[in-house]
């Protein structure tokens, strides 16, 4: 008989030793049996009976059945509370210093956020590979099936022709499989060792494209972004861009500096223009050029910069406006009333117009609006409050807004062979700007707007458009901060599409199709 060890169990077996033998006594002597004597013996059997039920439980804790001892499952004997699911909702037990648990005695519970996840934009969410395992026929020897992918071909040559990754026609293809001898083959087996390809950094995981980017606009976003840099050329530029030559040879359509391609590299306060290129397919106004960002080995900082599609068919500009067209606010303003080139009609000498298109202009207005971009239209800064690091003060051109007429436009482009088009250069926007400060001198004169601009606008689908679009180049969706960071931009220009809706509205002006 072993000696009990708590102090419970002693009390237990000091009281059972007590009301054993006086039961005994009662119930066999010839006292007689009063009432007392019944009482004292119903509660000694009482309490042996429930002395019975706590030795039958702890002998099932202990032992557990004896049929099914060694049977019972490992999770059930561990888990204390088999009806509640463990799925990381409950707090863990608490571990002692023998080694053993303390079953906690409370029950937490987490509840589960009420906020949705945000919806996944198509074309955003990488897709999982498959690995795909190919045996060579025997027959074959060395040769091995090789496919596309073990072959990556040349960035900068690949500009006009077609884009690695993209489905044209919304089909899959490629060029068909063939075999190969080379490097990565052995006896008659494909070594899957091999190199593949480096993951391009405009990156495209849908079927398809956006809609509003065209071929030749995914293979320029392509080569500026992946192509092996040959070396730097000073621009000529005040701001101290520098072309970024790219090796290969340019394709039929893709524009180069002399025998190679060439992007032009910015400052990393330039990246705005990235955002002002995917603003401007997604609004349909097609007048900027491809621009990526990318980070390159030549640059000692090694920050992430712009870099614009080199276009040798612009119109050479002058030094002072850069601009191919000579104009000054007041001629501008003049233009704007006699609608020049407008359904085909020739415009009068005296009405001072120049080779531009009427829409032009109406289209430039609103894009400059959405990104407060005013070296085009208001070089001197005139239409708001600027600061200190704006160009009009560090250049000292603020002080002359009392003669407005006189005053040049800037950065106005044609191409060579197109001069009724605007190309837009020099983009960069300020998200900034707060809306007291906004600059309506942008607008000032214009009474017809894009059709296609302006149900992009209305139709509540500009964010979902721009996350869908900007997501294409990795590295300025992770310069600016991923989703979170891309999501503030785009709220700035949404709250300034509000407003020039508003203002169209109240000043009547029209809406019209553009497509000419």
């Amino acid at each position: 008989m072993t000696c009990p060890d708590k102090p419970g169990q002693l009390i237990n077996w000091f009281l059972c030793s007590l009301c054993v033998p006086r039961a005994r006594k009662l119930w066999s002597s010839r006292r007689p049996r009063t009432r007392r004597n019944l009482l004292l013996g119903t509660a000694c059997a009482i309490y042996l009976g429930f002395l019975v039920s706590q030795v039958g439980r702890a002998s099932v804790q202990h032992g557990g059945p004896a049929g099914k001892g060694p049977h019972l499952s490992r999770d059930s004997a561990e888990v204390p509370f088999p009806e509640i699911p463990l799925d990381g909702t409950l707090a863990p037990p608490e571990p002692q210093g023998n080694g053993s648990t303390l079953q906690p005695n409370v029950v937490y519970i987490t509840l589960r956020s009420k906020r949705s996840k945000p919806a996944n934009i198509r074309g955003t969410v990488k897709p999982k590979r498959r690995k795909k395992y190919a045996v060579a026929p025997s027959a074959l020897g060395p040769e091995a099936w090789v496919g596309p992918s073990f072959q990556p071909r040349d960035a900068a040559g690949a500009a006009d022709a077609e884009v690695p990754g993209h489905v044209q026609g919304g089909h899959l293809g490629g060029p068909p499989w063939r075999g190969i001898q080379g490097p990565g083959v052995r006896g008659g087996r494909l070594d899957f060792q091999l190199p593949q390809a480096r993951e391009s950094n405009i990156r495209i995981y849908s079927e398809s494209a956006p809609s509003w980017l065209s071929k030749e606009d995914i293979g320029r976003m392509r080569l500026l972004a992946d192509g092996a840099v040959a070396g730097l050329q000073p621009a000529g530029s005040r701001s101290g861009a520098r072309l970024l030559v790219l090796e290969g040879t340019p394709g039929p359509s893709a524009p180069a500096c002399g025998p190679s391609p060439c992007g032009l590299l910015k400052q990393p306060v330039d990246m705005s223009e990235v955002f002002a290129f995917h603003l401007d397919r997604i609004l349909g106004l097609n007048r900027t050029l491809p621009t990526v960002s990318r980070k390159s080995q030549f640059i000692p900082d090694g920050r992430p910069r712009p870099v614009i599609l080199w276009d040798p068919s612009l119109c050479p500009t002058s030094n002072e406006t850069h601009s191919s067209v000579k104009l000054t606010w007041g001629t501008y303003q003049q233009s704007l009333k006699q609608k020049c080139w407008q359904n085909g009609r020739a415009p009068r000498p005296e009405w001072g117009c120049t080779d531009v298109h009427h829409h032009e202009w109406s289209k430039m207005a609103l894009f400059d609006f959405l990104l407060q971009i005013y070296n085009r239209l208001d070089a001197h800064c005139c239409g708001f409050r600027p600061r200190k690091e704006d160009a009009c003060v560090q250049s000292g051109r603020m002080p002359r807004c009392d003669k407005q007429d006189s005053v040049a436009l800037q950065h106005i482009v044609q191409r060579k062979q197109d001069p009724r088009h605007l190309v837009f250069i020099d983009n960069k926007g300020f998200f900034d700007r707060s809306e007291d400060n906004l600059n309506f001198k942008l607008l000032e004169g214009i009474k017809e707007f894009p059709e296609s601009a302006v149900s992009v606008l209305k139709s509540q689908h500009l964010r979902q458009k721009l996350l869908q679009s900007l997501f294409l180049d990795k590295v300025y969706w992770e310069s600016q901060g991923g989703r979170q960071g891309i999501e503030k931009l785009i709220d700035v220009v949404e709250q300034r599409a509000r407003i020039l809706l508003t203002y169209i509205t109240a000043h009547g002006a029209k809406v019209l199709p553009m497509n000419e």
